[in-house]
């Protein structure tokens, strides 16, 4: 995938972009507001393609596996889904991380 596909995607999903020195951190903001634990960061680098190895990593930093990751990117997962799939939500409001994550 392009890195400027996976930026786009991510930016489009509700995830914060932070351009450091070295890398663009991207933090995932719940439709709430609330800052989520996902996140991942894309090189300032070349403009090559991210390789299945590296996207895999940013997948697990966004806790998907690879394939919903690229549905995210891809604007098929949408960004309710993705909060329902990765934050679920109990009865008191609070949002928490699926056990085992």
């Amino acid at each position: 995938m392009k890195k400027r596909d996976i930026a786009k995607g991510l930016k489009g999903k509700g995830f914060d972009e932070d351009k450091g020195r070295d890398h663009i951190y991207y933090t995932y903001r719940t439709l709430g507001g609330a800052k989520t634990t996902a996140s991942t960061k894309i090189s300032h680098g070349s403009s090559r393609d991210i390789d299945i190895s590296l996207l895999g990593l940013m997948a697990r930093q966004c806790k998907l596996p690879i394939s919903s990751f690229r549905r995210l990117v891809d604007c098929t997962l949408s960004r309710e889904d993705y909060e329902q799939e990765v934050f679920p939500t109990e009865r008191d409001g609070v949002i928490r991380a699926p056990s085992g994550s």
